[in-house]
């Protein structure tokens, strides 16, 4: 019998999910859900504001490559010797490594981004960089 869970946040939903779908939850959730990020612009630079809750500094990292800046968040399982006393029978909390990359141009330097991680909130600064037009090499003979 597949009865609702109390533990969701719609329990009638339970009816109509699949009652043999193994899938971790975290997959259910929407990616936002996971890493919520704000872009704001301003007349000369970018702000990134990506949410971490539970994240501590030390978790975090941020690398520039190829126009790409990516932020990868690590979250190891703690394992305090309880699993012989007592099981999960919900598990929401995410384990393991997030990720999310944002196009921020190939003219942006990594020594320009400036980053500050505070209350589970990253703060990303990146600066406009006007793209170089690129000049044409090519030249042409005048034939007289």
């Amino acid at each position: 019998m597949l009865v609702p869970s109390l533990f969701t946040d719609n329990f009638i939903s339970d009816f109509f999910n699949d009652p043999f779908d193994r899938t971790p939850a975290m997959f259910h959730a929407t990616g936002s859900s996971l890493m919520s990020a704000d872009v704001k612009e301003f007349k000369d630079h970018f702000e990134l504001s990506l949410e971490l809750p539970g994240y501590r500094k030390e978790d975090v990292t941020a690398s520039l490559k190829d126009g790409y800046l990516t932020i990868e968040a690590r979250r190891e399982e703690k394992n305090d010797g309880d699993e012989e006393k007592a099981h999960f029978i919900r598990r929401e909390r995410y384990v393991g490594t997030l990720t999310r990359s944002f196009y921020v141009g190939e003219d942006v330097k990594q020594e320009d981004i400036k980053a500050k991680f505070d209350n589970g909130v990253l703060e990303i600064c990146i600066p406009k960089v006007e793209a170089k037009p690129e000049i044409d090499t090519s030249r042409t003979i005048s034939i007289e």
